[in-house]
Protein backbone atom coordinates (compact mmCIF):
# COMPACT_ATOMS: atom_id res chain seq x y z
CA UNK A 1 0.00 0.00 0.00
CA UNK A 2 1.52 3.30 -1.10
CA UNK A 3 0.93 6.34 1.23
CA UNK A 4 -2.14 9.33 0.85
CA UNK A 5 -0.47 11.28 -2.38
CA UNK A 6 -0.34 8.25 -4.62
CA UNK A 7 -1.92 4.66 -4.79
CA UNK A 8 -0.90 2.31 -6.91
CA UNK A 9 -1.94 -1.31 -5.32
CA UNK A 10 -3.64 -2.75 -2.10
CA UNK A 11 -4.91 -5.54 -0.42
CA UNK A 12 -7.26 -5.35 2.16
CA UNK A 13 -7.44 -7.11 5.75
CA UNK A 14 -11.13 -7.95 5.94
CA UNK A 15 -11.67 -8.53 1.99
CA UNK A 16 -10.43 -10.32 -0.56
CA UNK A 17 -9.43 -8.87 -3.44
CA UNK A 18 -11.70 -10.19 -6.45
CA UNK A 19 -10.47 -8.84 -9.50
CA UNK A 20 -6.84 -6.31 -10.61
CA UNK A 21 -7.77 -4.40 -13.64
CA UNK A 22 -5.70 -1.95 -15.64
CA UNK A 23 -6.39 0.87 -12.77
CA UNK A 24 -8.69 -0.53 -10.61
CA UNK A 25 -8.83 -3.20 -7.52
CA UNK A 26 -12.24 -4.72 -6.68
CA UNK A 27 -12.69 -6.31 -3.32
CA UNK A 28 -15.62 -8.41 -2.72
CA UNK A 29 -17.56 -7.45 0.14
CA UNK A 30 -20.44 -10.78 -0.22
CA UNK A 31 -23.49 -9.28 -1.70
CA UNK A 32 -21.73 -6.28 -3.15
CA UNK A 33 -18.41 -4.87 -4.69
CA UNK A 34 -16.19 -2.07 -3.46
CA UNK A 35 -14.53 -0.81 -6.60
CA UNK A 36 -11.28 1.25 -5.74
CA UNK A 37 -9.40 3.62 -8.51
CA UNK A 38 -5.87 3.58 -8.18
CA UNK A 39 -3.39 6.54 -9.46
CA UNK A 40 -2.18 3.74 -12.12
CA UNK A 41 -2.55 4.61 -15.84
CA UNK A 42 -2.73 2.46 -18.72
CA UNK A 43 -1.61 2.81 -22.42
CA UNK A 44 -2.10 0.52 -25.55
CA UNK A 45 -3.05 -1.93 -23.33
CA UNK A 46 -0.29 -1.89 -21.06
CA UNK A 47 0.00 -0.73 -17.28
CA UNK A 48 2.57 2.23 -17.44
CA UNK A 49 4.92 2.23 -14.46
CA UNK A 50 4.19 5.93 -13.70
CA UNK A 51 1.46 6.99 -11.58
CA UNK A 52 -0.79 10.21 -11.83
CA UNK A 53 -0.93 11.65 -8.89
CA UNK A 54 -4.67 12.32 -7.69
CA UNK A 55 -6.23 10.60 -10.58
CA UNK A 56 -8.14 8.04 -8.68
CA UNK A 57 -9.74 10.18 -6.78
CA UNK A 58 -10.34 12.58 -9.40
CA UNK A 59 -12.21 9.91 -12.02
CA UNK A 60 -13.76 8.82 -8.79
CA UNK A 61 -15.25 11.94 -8.59
CA UNK A 62 -16.00 12.65 -12.38
CA UNK A 63 -17.73 9.02 -12.47
CA UNK A 64 -19.89 10.00 -9.24
CA UNK A 65 -21.07 13.08 -10.43
CA UNK A 66 -22.20 11.76 -14.04
CA UNK A 67 -23.92 8.65 -12.51
CA UNK A 68 -25.90 10.99 -10.01
CA UNK A 69 -26.51 12.83 -13.64
CA UNK A 70 -27.81 10.02 -15.96
CA UNK A 71 -29.99 8.05 -12.83
CA UNK A 72 -33.06 9.00 -14.45
CA UNK A 73 -31.95 7.96 -18.08
CA UNK A 74 -30.72 4.18 -16.73
CA UNK A 75 -29.91 3.12 -12.96
CA UNK A 76 -26.72 2.34 -12.48
CA UNK A 77 -24.92 0.18 -9.84
CA UNK A 78 -23.38 2.54 -6.86
CA UNK A 79 -24.83 2.32 -3.80
CA UNK A 80 -22.81 4.48 -1.56
CA UNK A 81 -19.40 6.38 -1.35
CA UNK A 82 -19.12 6.07 2.61
CA UNK A 83 -16.61 3.40 3.73
CA UNK A 84 -18.37 3.88 7.29
CA UNK A 85 -20.23 0.32 6.46
CA UNK A 86 -16.22 -0.99 6.26
CA UNK A 87 -14.53 -2.83 8.14
CA UNK A 88 -10.72 -0.88 7.65
CA UNK A 89 -7.89 -0.29 9.54
CA UNK A 90 -6.92 3.36 9.83
CA UNK A 91 -4.31 3.38 7.27
CA UNK A 92 -6.72 1.50 4.97
CA UNK A 93 -9.25 4.11 5.38
CA UNK A 94 -6.99 6.80 4.52
CA UNK A 95 -5.22 5.36 1.80
CA UNK A 96 -9.60 4.32 0.12
CA UNK A 97 -10.98 7.95 1.03
CA UNK A 98 -12.37 9.89 -2.20
CA UNK A 99 -11.46 7.19 -4.36
CA UNK A 100 -14.15 3.84 -3.70
CA UNK A 101 -17.47 3.20 -4.50
CA UNK A 102 -19.73 0.33 -2.93
CA UNK A 103 -21.45 -0.90 -6.05
CA UNK A 104 -23.82 -3.96 -6.82
CA UNK A 105 -22.77 -6.73 -8.31
CA UNK A 106 -24.02 -7.14 -11.81
CA UNK A 107 -24.51 -10.11 -14.33
CA UNK A 108 -22.07 -7.65 -16.68
CA UNK A 109 -22.90 -7.61 -20.60
CA UNK A 110 -19.64 -8.18 -22.10
CA UNK A 111 -19.80 -5.52 -24.66
CA UNK A 112 -18.40 -2.17 -24.51
CA UNK A 113 -20.75 0.30 -25.74
CA UNK A 114 -18.97 3.16 -27.84
CA UNK A 115 -21.04 5.97 -29.06
CA UNK A 116 -18.80 8.95 -31.44
CA UNK A 117 -19.91 12.05 -32.17
CA UNK A 118 -16.21 12.54 -33.92
CA UNK A 119 -13.70 10.67 -35.85
CA UNK A 120 -11.01 9.79 -33.60
CA UNK A 121 -8.86 7.05 -31.80
CA UNK A 122 -9.48 3.40 -33.55
CA UNK A 123 -12.32 4.77 -34.86
CA UNK A 124 -10.12 6.67 -37.40
CA UNK A 125 -7.43 3.83 -37.56
CA UNK A 126 -10.32 1.88 -39.07
CA UNK A 127 -11.58 4.72 -41.45
CA UNK A 128 -7.50 5.60 -42.53
CA UNK A 129 -7.96 1.84 -43.16
CA UNK A 130 -10.69 0.84 -45.05
CA UNK A 131 -12.59 3.99 -45.08
CA UNK A 132 -15.55 2.38 -42.92
CA UNK A 133 -16.19 2.80 -39.01
CA UNK A 134 -17.74 -0.36 -37.19
CA UNK A 135 -18.05 -1.84 -41.05
CA UNK A 136 -20.28 0.96 -42.51
CA UNK A 137 -18.71 3.05 -44.84
CA UNK A 138 -17.67 6.88 -44.35
CA UNK A 139 -17.89 9.82 -46.86
CA UNK A 140 -14.36 10.01 -48.57
CA UNK A 141 -11.94 12.72 -47.01
CA UNK A 142 -12.53 13.16 -43.46
CA UNK A 143 -10.25 14.08 -40.74
CA UNK A 144 -8.99 13.16 -37.28
CA UNK A 145 -11.39 15.23 -34.97
CA UNK A 146 -13.57 15.85 -37.79
CA UNK A 147 -17.30 15.36 -36.46
CA UNK A 148 -19.43 12.61 -37.94
CA UNK A 149 -22.23 12.98 -40.51
CA UNK A 150 -24.06 11.06 -37.79
CA UNK A 151 -24.11 10.06 -34.09
CA UNK A 152 -22.64 7.08 -34.16
CA UNK A 153 -22.59 3.35 -32.38
CA UNK A 154 -19.67 1.12 -32.31
CA UNK A 155 -19.73 -1.22 -30.18
CA UNK A 156 -16.83 -3.53 -29.23
CA UNK A 157 -15.61 -6.79 -27.55
CA UNK A 158 -15.32 -6.75 -24.08
CA UNK A 159 -11.44 -8.14 -22.84
CA UNK A 160 -10.06 -6.83 -19.68
CA UNK A 161 -6.77 -7.90 -20.44
CA UNK A 162 -5.95 -6.96 -23.95
CA UNK A 163 -7.40 -4.67 -26.59
CA UNK A 164 -11.04 -4.45 -27.21
CA UNK A 165 -12.50 -5.85 -30.98
CA UNK A 166 -14.36 -3.23 -32.64
CA UNK A 167 -17.88 -5.12 -34.42
CA UNK A 168 -20.69 -4.20 -36.40
CA UNK A 169 -24.27 -3.41 -34.78
CA UNK A 170 -25.06 -7.19 -37.08
CA UNK A 171 -22.22 -8.65 -35.29
CA UNK A 172 -23.88 -7.18 -31.52
CA UNK A 173 -27.21 -8.10 -32.57
CA UNK A 174 -25.63 -12.05 -33.42
CA UNK A 175 -24.11 -11.70 -29.78
CA UNK A 176 -26.72 -10.31 -27.62
CA UNK A 177 -30.07 -10.65 -30.01
CA UNK A 178 -31.77 -8.37 -31.30
CA UNK A 179 -33.94 -6.78 -28.44
CA UNK A 180 -30.89 -6.37 -26.33
CA UNK A 181 -29.01 -4.72 -29.24
CA UNK A 182 -31.42 -2.09 -29.39
CA UNK A 183 -31.72 -1.50 -25.73
CA UNK A 184 -27.67 -0.95 -25.79
CA UNK A 185 -27.63 1.29 -28.33
CA UNK A 186 -30.47 3.75 -27.93
CA UNK A 187 -29.60 3.31 -24.07
CA UNK A 188 -25.94 4.47 -25.32
CA UNK A 189 -27.06 7.08 -27.15
CA UNK A 190 -29.58 8.70 -24.84
CA UNK A 191 -26.33 9.24 -22.30
CA UNK A 192 -23.94 10.67 -24.71
CA UNK A 193 -26.70 13.15 -25.69
CA UNK A 194 -27.27 13.89 -22.15
CA UNK A 195 -23.57 14.35 -20.91
CA UNK A 196 -22.93 16.28 -24.37
CA UNK A 197 -25.14 18.73 -23.61
CA UNK A 198 -23.84 19.38 -19.85
CA UNK A 199 -20.32 19.19 -21.50
CA UNK A 200 -21.06 21.32 -23.71
CA UNK A 201 -21.87 24.08 -21.08
CA UNK A 202 -18.59 23.64 -19.44
CA UNK A 203 -16.95 24.22 -22.61
CA UNK A 204 -15.91 20.91 -23.59
CA UNK A 205 -16.57 18.91 -27.31
CA UNK A 206 -17.30 15.49 -25.71
CA UNK A 207 -15.52 13.22 -28.89
CA UNK A 208 -16.58 9.67 -27.80
CA UNK A 209 -17.28 8.03 -25.34
CA UNK A 210 -17.54 3.86 -23.67
CA UNK A 211 -20.34 2.52 -21.06
CA UNK A 212 -20.73 -0.78 -20.05
CA UNK A 213 -23.70 -2.32 -18.81
CA UNK A 214 -24.77 -5.21 -17.06
CA UNK A 215 -28.42 -6.97 -15.01
CA UNK A 216 -29.42 -6.39 -11.62
CA UNK A 217 -32.62 -7.73 -10.64
CA UNK A 218 -33.06 -8.07 -14.56
CA UNK A 219 -32.93 -4.35 -15.30
CA UNK A 220 -30.03 -2.90 -17.75
CA UNK A 221 -28.04 -0.99 -15.02
CA UNK A 222 -24.91 0.87 -15.86
CA UNK A 223 -21.74 -0.20 -14.50
CA UNK A 224 -18.24 0.41 -14.28
CA UNK A 225 -17.15 4.09 -14.57
CA UNK A 226 -19.37 7.14 -16.27
CA UNK A 227 -17.51 9.59 -18.51
CA UNK A 228 -14.51 9.94 -17.07
CA UNK A 229 -11.54 10.85 -19.42
CA UNK A 230 -10.18 7.43 -19.17
CA UNK A 231 -13.50 6.37 -20.66
CA UNK A 232 -14.22 9.30 -22.89
CA UNK A 233 -12.56 12.05 -25.41
CA UNK A 234 -13.00 15.53 -24.03
CA UNK A 235 -11.80 17.92 -26.27
CA UNK A 236 -11.40 22.18 -25.37
CA UNK A 237 -14.25 23.64 -27.93
CA UNK A 238 -12.09 26.88 -27.86
CA UNK A 239 -9.56 25.06 -29.51
CA UNK A 240 -11.64 23.39 -31.87
CA UNK A 241 -13.15 27.14 -32.76
CA UNK A 242 -9.69 28.25 -32.99
CA UNK A 243 -8.39 25.80 -35.95
CA UNK A 244 -6.01 24.14 -33.61
CA UNK A 245 -5.58 20.18 -33.04
CA UNK A 246 -7.09 19.11 -30.38
CA UNK A 247 -5.56 18.49 -26.99
CA UNK A 248 -7.54 15.42 -25.22
CA UNK A 249 -8.35 16.75 -22.01
CA UNK A 250 -7.43 12.81 -21.06
CA UNK A 251 -4.81 10.58 -21.24
CA UNK A 252 -4.18 11.43 -24.61
CA UNK A 253 -1.07 13.27 -23.76
CA UNK A 254 0.49 10.32 -22.41
CA UNK A 255 -0.22 8.70 -25.79
CA UNK A 256 1.44 11.20 -27.80
CA UNK A 257 4.33 10.79 -25.70
CA UNK A 258 4.79 7.51 -25.62
CA UNK A 259 4.28 7.21 -29.18
CA UNK A 260 6.85 9.95 -29.70
CA UNK A 261 9.17 8.05 -27.61
CA UNK A 262 9.74 5.21 -30.03
CA UNK A 263 7.83 2.97 -27.55
CA UNK A 264 6.87 -0.51 -29.43
CA UNK A 265 3.59 -0.45 -27.27
CA UNK A 266 4.89 -4.09 -25.65
CA UNK A 267 5.48 -4.21 -22.00
CA UNK A 268 7.48 -2.75 -19.87
CA UNK A 269 6.80 0.48 -20.51
CA UNK A 270 8.65 3.60 -20.30
CA UNK A 271 8.45 6.03 -17.24
CA UNK A 272 6.68 9.19 -18.56
CA UNK A 273 8.73 12.18 -17.54
CA UNK A 274 7.92 14.38 -14.52
CA UNK A 275 6.05 17.47 -17.50
CA UNK A 276 3.79 14.69 -18.68
CA UNK A 277 2.45 13.06 -15.60
CA UNK A 278 1.62 16.68 -14.39
CA UNK A 279 -0.11 18.03 -17.53
CA UNK A 280 -2.45 14.52 -17.54
CA UNK A 281 -3.05 15.25 -13.30
CA UNK A 282 -4.01 18.84 -14.43
CA UNK A 283 -6.42 17.77 -17.40
CA UNK A 284 -7.87 15.26 -15.56
CA UNK A 285 -8.41 17.88 -12.73
CA UNK A 286 -9.51 20.49 -15.09
CA UNK A 287 -12.35 18.12 -16.45
CA UNK A 288 -13.63 17.66 -12.86
CA UNK A 289 -13.63 21.64 -12.14
CA UNK A 290 -15.46 22.35 -15.34
CA UNK A 291 -18.22 20.06 -14.75
CA UNK A 292 -18.90 20.36 -11.37
CA UNK A 293 -19.02 24.27 -11.89
CA UNK A 294 -21.40 23.80 -14.76
CA UNK A 295 -23.83 21.18 -12.86
CA UNK A 296 -23.54 23.50 -10.08
CA UNK A 297 -24.54 26.56 -11.64
CA UNK A 298 -28.20 27.40 -11.67
CA UNK A 299 -30.64 27.10 -14.40
CA UNK A 300 -31.45 30.59 -14.60
CA UNK A 301 -27.75 31.43 -14.59
CA UNK A 302 -27.37 29.41 -17.72
CA UNK A 303 -30.15 31.20 -19.87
Amino acid sequence: MSGTRTLKTLALQSYPTWASGKVREIFDLGDEFLFVATDRVSAFDVILPSLIPGKGRTLTSISRLWFDQTAAIVPNHVVSCSLDTLELLPEEREALEGRSMIVRKADRIDVECVVRRRLAGSGFEEYRTAGTLAGNPLPAGLHAGDPLPELRFTPATKNDSGHDINISVADLRQEVGQNLAELLETTSKALFLHAERIAGRAGFVLADSKFEFGFVNNELTLIDEALTPDSSRYWRADELESGSSPHGYDKQVIRDWLLASGWNREPPAPELPTDIVELAASRYAEVLERLRQTIDQPTEDRE
